[in-house]
């Protein structure tokens, strides 16, 4: 049996980890909505919070019911976008996570042409890194990554390789290493090296290759965001690694790919998406179109 009231006040309850901040946006009594958490508990079996001085926080078990109680969620958004596509033509919304290569490189036409064929759908763009997308699309909060794949497999989530990446070291074209002939990891090893803010697997990446190399890992000067990676690498004697697609963005800032010795990063990119027996057509229709346009 379901309980589907119980559940949501459950669920807002787990989105704010406070019963009384909880209560207030669901124009409820305290007492009202922790009678309703105790009857939930009651129901499972098993506490679902942890009750904190100054809030509450989730059990694993109730970190598991949250879990699936949004993607519940999110599979009734679906259930109206497909009625609406029934009754009204196509319409709802598409929510993509990607990494920065294909927000600037890859998606821009994919989205002009789905949206070209589907102006009633909203498109939703959610920059980062896997880090940060992969939770976000086992939670229901992306309907699609795209991405480079380099993450352990889930068994939720479909991963589907399109295109091959390979990461380029950049730096101003006024960088001291590009007046000396030959470069080694020991070389760049000497300079401070800008990544993405939260991007673990990409600073990883950078140890891994110097390490192979012998040498120390550089310092990482600074974590940002990607829309500021070229404007600071523009304005001092720093490094940055990523795709090798990017380079002409690049080099509208002054950068220049550095040729080194050695391979620095390549890995597998493509989509990845969370198993469904209802898929979206309108998801389905984007991916289509952006199988397409990385195929031609």
């Amino acid at each position: 049996m379901m309980h589907s009231r119980l559940l949501i006040l459950f669920l807002t309850a787990a989105e704010h980890l406070n019963i009384t901040a909880a209560a207030r946006s669901l124009n409820i009594t305290q007492p009202a909505l922790t009678r309703s958490i105790k009857q939930l508990e009651m129901i499972i079996g098993t506490p679902l919070f942890e009750r904190l001085p100054n809030g509450v926080k989730l059990t694993r078990q109730g970190e598991v019911l949250a879990r699936r109680v949004k993607l519940m969620e999110l599979e009734y958004r679906h259930a109206l976008a497909e009625i609406g596509t029934l009754e009204q033509g196509q319409v709802g919304e598409v929510r993509i996570g990607a990494g920065p290569v294909w927000i600037t490189n890859i998606l821009p036409p994919v989205i002009a042409t789905f949206h070209a064929q589907y102006p009633k759908v909203k498109v939703v763009i959610t920059g980062g890194v896997i880090n940060t997308l992969v939770p976000a699309l086992a939670n229901g909060d992306i309907n699609l990554l795209c991405s480079t794949l380099d993450f352990p497999p889930q068994a939720e989530i479909v991963r589907e390789p399109l295109i091959k990446i390979r990461h380029a070291v950049a730096a101003r074209a006024q960088h001291p290493l590009f007046e000396k002939s030959k470069v080694t990891a020991r070389d760049m090893a000497k300079y401070s090296w800008v990544v993405l803010a939260g991007d673990q697997i990409g600073t990883s990446r950078i140890g891994s290759f110097f390490v192979a190399n012998g040498v120390e890992p550089p310092n990482i000067a600074l974590e940002t965001a990607s829309t500021g990676l070229f404007k600071i690498l523009q304005e001092g004697d720093f490094l940055a690694h990523f795709s090798d697609r990017m380079l002409p963005d690049a080099e509208k800032y002054g950068l220049k790919r550095l040729v080194h010795d050695g391979t620095f990063w390549e890995s597998e990119a493509g989509i990845a998406y969370r198993k469904t027996n209802n898929p979206v057509r309108a998801l389905d229709s984007f991916t289509s179109i952006l199988r397409s346009s990385v195929s031609g």
